[in-house]
């Protein structure tokens, strides 16, 4: 399984931004997918999950601002960012759960600075 994410970048203070990831593989139909980030300094953070089923659950940081959603058809997940802080800044992952396992994308950069 793995997992490629894109759309990070530079966006000023309550921009937005919709990051992308794409799963190829052997991959279970059940699954969850989900996001992670991890600013520099700290550790490793949940953002954002969704279930196969759409079900979905959010960090208190994000609820409000942030939306995930994916495409079952596609295996992807997506990540629309909006009213983004500078505090949202980070490296954020993909994940793909199922069967016991987690696999992680590599990483795109989300900057917020004016």
């Amino acid at each position: 399984v793995q997992l490629q994410a894109s759309g990070g970048g530079l966006v000023q203070p309550g921009g937005f931004l919709r990051l992308s990831c794409a799963a190829s593989g052997s991959i279970a139909r059940i699954n969850v997918m989900g996001w992670y980030r991890q600013a520099p300094g700290k550790q490793r953070e949940f953002v954002a999950t969704i279930l196969s089923s759409s079900t979905t659950m959010y960090a208190d940081s994000v609820k409000g601002r942030f939306t995930i959603s994916r495409d079952n058809a596609k295996n992807m997940v997506y990540l629309q960012m909006d009213s983004l802080k500078p505090e949202d800044a980070a490296v954020y992952y993909c994940t793909l759960s199922f069967g016991g396992n987690t696999y992680w994308g590599q990483g795109t950069l989300v900057t917020v600075s004016s």
